[in-house]
């Protein structure tokens, strides 16, 4: 699931790509299919959420790239977002925006960007909350994904046969 999700941030053509672990990183990192293009951020905090983990990308962007001026954050538990939506958001920075967020069907989702102006505020976010809280205190440039992909989550078993599911074509049951 994780390597479909790496797959269509690896599509959007944006660079670098961090991929935060936590539980089980190692088993992760190999499942993600991580090679030399992509950078591993462990993620020590992962259990307090995923203001810890929003954190540990942008640590790892300050560190690895200091010229890195905007970042879009997609999920790994939403494999179903498309290289497209990632493209999109990215071209609201270009078009000056600080902070923005995809939306299908007017509904806001992932992935999201923040302008570096924005990630020393991030860094100090706790619990499950991450851009969302921004996205509250500043102003946000909507991004309409519609056909892209879904946003998704893949948190349950059950989560995860829908999506095979709904991805299997017509044919693949003859």
């Amino acid at each position: 699931m994780v390597a479909w999700s790496l797959d269509a941030a690896r599509g959007s053509g944006l660079v670098p790509i961090v991929v935060v672990v936590g539980r089980a990183a190692d088993a992760v990192a190999r499942a993600a299919g991580v090679d030399d293009g992509v950078t591993v951020a462990e993620n020590a905090r992962w259990e307090s959420g995923i203001a810890s983990s929003l954190g540990s990308a942008l640590l790892a962007l300050t560190d690895v790239r200091p010229r890195v001026d905007a970042v879009v954050v997609g999920l790994g538990d939403q494999p179903a977002v498309g290289a497209e939506a990632y493209r999109r958001v990215a071209g609201a920075y270009d078009a000056g925006a600080r902070l923005a967020v995809a939306t299908y069907a007017g509904v806001r989702a992932n992935p999201v960007l923040l302008a570096r102006d924005h990630w020393e505020e991030a860094l100090e976010l706790e619990g499950d909350e991450g851009a969302r809280v921004l996205m509250r205190r500043h102003p946000v440039v909507e991004v309409p994904c519609d056909g892209t992909g879904e946003p998704n989550d893949v948190d349950t078993p059950h989560d995860l046969a829908d999506l095979e599911a709904r991805w299997r074509s017509p044919t693949d049951s003859a």
